[in-house]
């Protein structure tokens, strides 16, 4: 990544600027602008997040908004309210009281004396799913938008449920809110006020895996802020950008296909990550893409993304499995209509003897009952933190599915959604189906294409799951996750199916046996081009964050077995190190941890237990939290427990339990 050093206007930066809202509420915003922007206004660039502008966001917001005042904009990032500097409370994600936050910060951007009245909105995460939902508000002055690894669709695409199954990550990531939220403001920021903010943080903090537990079909508190569900309105121009790497690359193409207005969409190989510096590699240009997009929405420039192709993605070559990757073979392709008509569909069927063949539907009449732990290669659902989180070699989980194979005699570019379709009958009331699209290299290792799991209990839809009727076929239709993938002539293509996938998603509360009777993929393909179809500048961004490392990052991944009572577990350390921030002396730092356990022989032996250690100092003063989350469940209910312990100068100043118990509602 080339680092810019002089840009083509000079850059003044305030580190605090206060921002009111309507109800007297302060936000912090970082602002970055041009030095004569009053004397020649420019347009504005939102980022709105609680993921703490002085040390949680600092690395890539220096990187990225000094690039685009350079370039002519105010960059503005802003901590959400009950976050990092801002005053308040912060209740959930994505609440009507943050939406209505961004909407006034935008008014507040476009009346100042340096702002041209224009706007525009941009994040990855949190923020793209912001930017989405604040675009659908129209507020007047927000003329375009940028969304990054976001979704259109809260219930059926983020962290909590996917395919109407409860994701892990519903604990995983409402541990690490409860980290994040439970941190102090800089004294250097809000001054002698900043403990007062801080215990008030800590007393109003919310528990948000079992905010979000109480919702496990899709009802209005999904729908609300799922812009899905109204597609009209959405007015700002938007660019979709995700990765292959993700959890969330699935909503780019239903972006671009059913938002009216001008859209397109970018997807790479890349993990959870901005794709000018992300990984694996080939990283973009990303900085100078969005200068493109951004100059001809909000200034009129003629830049050409107008007549950029409405599709750009990266078809991975095939590689053997591993857990990480620095780099992906393969090439960039373009679509100018999408759905495009030159992705047609091929079909497979399942068929006895543990074969694919094309043609119709066969009779298979085969029985899967996986073992609990099937699913430990897994990887994780939301790769982010850069350590060995992809999905490895999936011999071992092969082994525990049902699989149906056909070696290909030329290549296939599989481009888009697989659709799998199965009449099927379970031997228990609520049941699950995990379905794994891999590609068997002539070793014999196995590499996961893209997979997907579904919940019997939501046949006839997330909104009204049903008990199933054990015995009594049924047939269900379901994606697998988008994907761009070339399978070479001479390997296998491998369909394998599972009653579990732990520890992606909790577990039926019974071993469930499956009697697949038909079934079928629909692939997606393309016809194989020749080399790159389009391309893109190198990577380029400001000067990185000027800090002091004080102790090195580093991450583990390790199943664990114990031989006394056959438990397994996947053990995850993620060590962020400490850091000091150069300029004005911040120590952050901070570990995670996770452990998922279960018995092969019994569902109901689950368990997920996170812990959390988040680290801030400066000269004689020293915060420290720890945060812990648990769960676990019988037959009938979830129970959840979660602790916060708050410490300054090493003595505990304040601690707070959790505990919950949530019905189990057809998972």
């Amino acid at each position: 990544m080339k680092t810019v050093t002089q840009f083509p206007r000079k850059i003044v930066e305030n580190p605090d600027v206060g921002i009111e809202m309507p109800d007297g509420c302060v936000l912090s915003a970082r602002i970055w602008l041009p030095a004569d922007a009053e004397a020649t206004p420019v347009p504005a660039i939102l980022e709105h997040l609680p993921y703490r502008k002085r040390d949680g966001t600092t690395a890539r917001d220096s990187l990225t908004h000094p690039y685009f005042a350079g370039h002519g904009y105010a960059s503005i990032r802003v901590d959400m309210r009950g976050n990092g500097d801002s005053e308040g409370l912060m209740e959930d994600e994505y609440t009507e009281q943050e939406l209505e936050d961004a909407v006034a910060v935008i008014e507040w951007a476009a009346k100042q004396p340096w702002c041209n009245g224009k706007v525009g909105m941009m994040g990855i995460s949190w923020g793209g799913f912001n930017s989405l939902q604040v675009a659908a508000k129209q507020p007047e002055a927000l003329k375009a938008i940028i969304t990054l690894c976001s979704t259109d669709d809260r219930y059926a695409d983020d962290i909590h449920y996917k395919g109407g199954l409860l994701l892990n990550e519903n604990l995983g990531w409402g541990s690490t809110m409860l980290s994040y939220s439970s941190r102090s403001p800089d004294p250097a920021i809000v001054g002698d006020s900043w403990k007062e903010m801080w215990l008030e943080r800590l007393e109003n903090e919310p528990f948000l895996p079992a905010v979000w537990l109480r919702h496990q079909r899709r009802d209005d508190y999904w729908k609300r802020g799922s812009v899905c569900e109204d597609f009209s309105k959405i007015r700002a121009a938007t660019l979709a950008v995700g990765g292959w790497g993700d959890g969330y690359k699935n909503a780019v193409a239903r972006l671009v296909a059913g938002i009216g207005g001008p859209t397109k969409g970018i997807i790479g190989p890349w993990i959870h990550k901005y794709p000018h510096f992300a990984v694996p590699k080939p990283a973009i240009g990303f900085l100078q893409e969005a200068l493109r997009w951004w100059d001809f929405w909000l200034k009129g420039k003629e830049t050409g993304v107008e007549n950029d192709p409405v599709m750009r993605l990266y078809l991975m070559d095939s590689v053997p499995p591993r857990d990480w990757y620095e780099e992906r073979p393969g090439r960039w392709i373009a679509e100018h209509q999408w759905p495009s008509p030159g992705i047609a569909t091929r079909s497979f069927s399942l068929a006895a003897g543990g074969k694919l063949s094309e043609g119709p539907a066969k009779v298979v009449n085969a029985k899967i009952k996986s073992p609990q732990d099937c699913g430990m290669d897994g990887g994780e659902y939301c790769a982010i933190w850069l350590g060995p989180e992809m999905p490895g070699d999936q011999r071992a989980d092969d082994a525990k599915s049902a699989c149906f194979d056909v070696g290909l005699t030329s290549s296939i570019d599989i481009v888009g959604a697989p659709v799998v379709r199965l009449t099927l009958f379970a031997d228990r009331p609520v049941a699950m189906v995990a379905v794994r699209l891999c590609d068997v290299h002539p070793d014999g290792s196995s590499t996961r294409i893209t997979y997907g799991v579904f919940n019997l209990c939501h046949r006839d839809g997330h909104e009204t799951p049903k008990a199933i009727k054990p015995t009594l076929p049924m047939t269900v239709a379901f994606k697998l996750d988008d994907i761009a993938y070339q399978v070479p002539a001479g390997h296998i293509l491998r369909v394998a199916v599972s009653s579990a996938y732990w520890p992606l998603v909790w577990p039926s509360p019974e071993p469930v046996t499956l009697n697949i009777l038909t079934g079928s993929i629909d692939l997606p393909e393309r016809a194989a081009g020749q080399g790159d179809e389009v391309s893109f500048e190198d990577p380029e961004a400001a000067r990185p964050w000027n800090t002091q490392t004080i102790r090195p990052a580093s991450n583990s991944r390790k199943v664990e077995r114990d031989e006394k009572t056959g438990a397994v577990t996947l053990a995850i350390v993620d060590d962020f190190g400490e850091t000091r921030d150069a300029n004005h002396g911040l120590i952050n730092g901070g570990i995670a941890r996770e452990r998922w356990t279960i018995h092969p022989n019994d569902p109901l032996s689950a368990r997920g237990v996170t812990h959390w250690t988040a680290i801030h100092k400066r000269d004689g003063w020293s915060l420290r939290t720890e945060t812990f989350s648990a769960m676990r469940s019988d037959a009938t209910a979830f129970h959840l427990t979660g602790r916060i312990e708050a410490y300054e100068d090493d003595v505990l100043v304040y601690e707070k339990d959790f505990r919950e118990e949530v019905p189990r509602d057809h998972i």
